[in-house]
């Protein structure tokens, strides 16, 4: 899995291992933990990007701070009504890509969406599964070339 950030890697793995059942119960236990990849009082970032899109239910806050000259942190902050897999998904990216480079990130193919929460649930919410990706990119490709 060269293509992928080793920490994103893993977690395709890890999802691609588990039945249906337990693939889900994860999904749900990353969701609840989502809160804790909020920013946290006092955090600098190099980019807020917190709106309100039709692809969402509620407002989504990609913030990103580089660190180490080219390593982005990722941080999300996600309204009450953001749903279960937009919040999961928010886990596993910040999880996945933190530490990389903005480079990595931008390089990132969607094709492990379907690997990681199973090909019923991208029909179900094709449009919702890959939000945070993209949103991220967009941060990532505005820190890169400084469109800040």
């Amino acid at each position: 899995m060269a293509e992928y950030p080793a920490a994103l890697g893993e977690l395709i793995t890890f999802f691609e291992s588990l039945p249906e059942g337990e693939r889900r119960e994860n999904l749900i236990d990353l969701a609840a933990s989502a809160a804790a990849h909020a920013p946290k009082e006092g955090d600098k970032f190099d980019l807020d990007d917190v709106r309100h899109d039709a692809e969402c239910t509620d407002t989504v806050g990609v913030h990103a701070r580089l660190e180490d000259g080219n390593h982005v942190h990722f941080a999300i902050s996600l309204g009450p009504k953001v749903q279960t897999l937009t919040k999961a998904m928010a886990t596993i990216l910040c999880r996945g890509l933190n530490g990389s480079t903005l480079t990595e990130v931008l390089a990132v193919p969607q094709d492990f969406v379907p690997r990681i929460i199973g090909a019923d649930l991208v029909r179900l919410r094709s449009q919702t599964v890959y939000y945070i990706l993209g949103r991220m990119k967009q941060v990532a490709k505005a820190l890169l070339y400084g469109k800040i």
